[in-house]
């Protein structure tokens, strides 16, 4: 007989574990079916042990630079890759660890298998295609397993996966998706990077920091294509300074692999080719979501160019059945999967629920220099036909990044001219992802520029770079 909950929620990412914690706040009877590894690719695979990663690149160029700050380090200093990788994993299997605590704290079930809709209210769970947990350990004790649940609202949270190019699928040994990206058995000495968006430019930084022969190869004519034009130009030649080569308005069009490396054939806008080779190729040329296998088109859920088709409020187009994250479409961010959940868990419960604003969502970037963002780039405003002001203002102005030796940055404020609302703020530099929180308060709180301008931000530290680039927006910067 099948058991009986009020919300079944498919997938345990960001997404999937922040509703079924917030469902289980709001007294639901909740389950989550997982089919490899609680916490999802972002905690296990992306977000979190990439970070490690790219905080292990960044001592080892402080080490490297030790005598900038006036420090001596005795010695060869060298990278222990195997260190650096099971200091990633380790972290991977806190935060791992970390929601399975929470599924147990807020008593919900998890359910270990793969997820099938049979009717609206109805799963069947069988056996996972995938190894429990891999690599990370065994099944959780008190999981359930295989069998039929129902339940009158079900989640769908199945993520997405690395999109592979017909003709250049990665093999996992020559041509690396980010999984292989994350744990290399040895350093290769060269790399190319097919794709230039947050996965491929993080992974490009990281490996560059660790004395890797990097180019990156991107279609579009600049690097992280989403970006405001300026902070990306800033941004390439940066990472060119530091070594890296960049081939912009490029693509790949054939690989021939060897023995233990790749040879590719990239060709230019002109119709110009050239071979690069490389010790290994990373393909990070976006993800494509988890829709098969859930039964989807069985009753009847709306697809459209891959993406379960949901509302303001997370809802399909079948009664009871939402999806929310990755699987959703873009923008393909953990915040954004975590923000939906609970918008949608607010909204099957009854309350006043306020629909996500797209444009107030940040994006960041985490090589270096990092790179954050939020609201609408210079050139779509214009294109939107706005009357707009701009800002702009430099880290090599501001003391605590000279302080830092970290002087090299640019905050870029966008602001509607009539009314004085914000319309878009980025930044590129030491640490502006933690700083593009301010201006993402400030847009969600329809702040103006002119209290901007009287907010006192605190002296010596990165964010007065924020408030100069509102002054000089409007003609009052006071450190430039």
């Amino acid at each position: 007989m099948a058991e009986n909950y009020d919300v079944i929620i498919i997938g345990s990412g960001p997404g999937g574990y922040i509703a079924a914690i917030r469902s289980a706040q709001l007294g639901f009877k909740t389950a989550i079916v997982e089919r490899e590894h609680l916490a999802g690719i972002c905690s296990n695979w992306g977000c979190i042990p990439t970070k490690a990663l790219l905080r292990s690149a960044e001592i080892f160029h402080y080490a490297e630079h030790a005598k900038s700050y006036g420090l001596t380090l005795e010695g060869t200093i060298k990278p222990d890759l195997k260190g650096i990788v099971d200091r990633s994993r380790g972290i991977a299997q806190r935060m791992n660890n970390g929601v399975g605590f929470l599924m147990k704290k807020n008593k919900v079930d998890v359910i270990w298998g793969e997820a099938k809709l049979t009717k609206p209210g109805e799963i069947v769970v069988g056996k996972s295609s995938k190894k429990p947990m891999e690599p990370m350990g065994p099944i959780p004790k008190g999981t359930k397993g295989e069998g039929t649940y129902t339940a009158k609202h079900i989640v769908i949270a199945t993520g997405a996966r690395p999109r592979a190019l017909p003709g250049i699928e990665p093999d996992g040994k020559l041509i690396w998706t980010y999984f292989e990206a994350m744990v290399p058995q040895e350093m290769p000495k060269s790399l190319l990077v097919m794709g230039s968006g947050a996965i491929g430019i993080e992974f490009a930084s990281f490996y560059r920091t660790m004395g890797v022969d990097v180019t990156v190869v991107e279609i579009m004519p600049q690097i992280m294509p989403v970006e405001d034009v300026e902070i990306s130009t800033w941004a390439k030649k940066q990472l060119e300074k530091q070594g890296m080569k960049i081939l912009l308005e490029t693509k790949v069009t054939k690989v021939e692999k060897g023995a233990n490396a790749v040879t590719a054939t990239v060709e230019g806008k002109d119709g110009k080719t050239q071979k690069i080779t490389a010790d290994r190729m990373i393909s990070a040329v976006g993800v494509q979501c988890n829709t098969e296998n859930l039964g989807l088109e069985t009753i009847g859920v709306k697809i459209d160019r891959g993406a379960i088709v949901i509302d303001e409020f997370c809802r399909t187009n079948v009664p009871g059945i939402y999806a929310i994250g990755d699987v959703a479409g873009p923008p393909m961010l953990a915040h954004k999967a975590e923000h939906e959940a609970v918008i949608c868990m607010e909204k099957i419960a009854g309350l006043h629920v306020h629909p996500m604003d797209k444009l107030k969502i940040p994006g960041c970037t985490y090589c270096s220099p990092q790179v954050a963002s939020v609201g609408l780039t210079e050139a779509k405003a214009k294109e939107q036909g706005k009357d707009i002001r701009v800002g702009r203002f430099q880290f090599v102005a501001n003391g605590k990044a000279v302080a830092l030796g970290e002087d090299q940055g640019l905050v870029k404020t966008i602001f509607d001219k009539k009314t004085g609302q914000l319309l878009g703020a980025h930044m590129v530099g030491a640490e502006v992802t933690e700083l593009i929180q301010g201006f993402v308060v400030a847009m969600n709180l329809e702040t103006t520029e002119e209290e901007l301008m009287h907010t006192i931000f605190p002296h010596p530290t990165l964010s007065e770079t924020m408030k100069e680039s509102v002054l000089d927006a409007y003609g009052r910067v006071l450190n430039a």
